[in-house]
């Protein structure tokens, strides 16, 4: 970060030890130590902050292109659409037997700051092995997580 060398070190601590006096320089030392301290915690909360709300802005992944209907010059098998909607309906219908499995209308991820409903569309991201459910939003709350800016999950009253 910067040049400085042994040879100025020595200098600049004979200096502060000849300006602040040997009963001051600890608490000095102190002081800075904390504000060093302070500085960095709120540096990493604010990057911390900001990739969070880049990260809440990204897009879907693309669609998976449909298959194009073959033509009549070619000559290999194509599935059907009836064969393709019934092999894509399989992992969704899985998916949803886990979301089934927990009747928790709630879900955060381990270690993130939010939590969704979940019908959000930022859940099917989280795997299953990182989610932990919730049945009240008090107790998301207890945790210490916020709501979803997206689907702002709340409880009738």
């Amino acid at each position: 970060m910067f040049d400085i060398g042994l040879q100025e070190m020595l200098v600049i601590g004979v200096l502060a030890l000849l300006v602040f006096g040997p009963s001051k320089l600890p608490e000095l030392g102190r002081m800075v130590g904390r504000a060093m301290r302070e500085f960095r915690r709120a540096s990493d909360e604010f990057r911390s902050t900001v990739e969070t709300n880049l990260n809440m802005n990204d897009l879907d992944p693309p669609p998976v292109p449909d298959v194009a209907a073959p033509t009549t010059a070619d000559a290999t098998p194509v599935a059907t659409p009836a064969e393709l909607e019934s092999t894509a309906a399989v992992p969704t219908v899985a998916a949803e037997a886990v979301a089934e499995e927990h009747g928790e209308p709630f879900v955060a991820q381990r270690g993130a700051r939010l939590f969704h409903r979940r019908e959000c569309s930022w859940v099917p991201r989280i795997t299953e092995v990182e989610r932990v459910y919730f049945k009240q939003v008090s107790e998301a709350r207890d945790q210490g997580l916020l709501t979803c800016p997206v689907c702002e999950p709340w409880e009738p009253a």
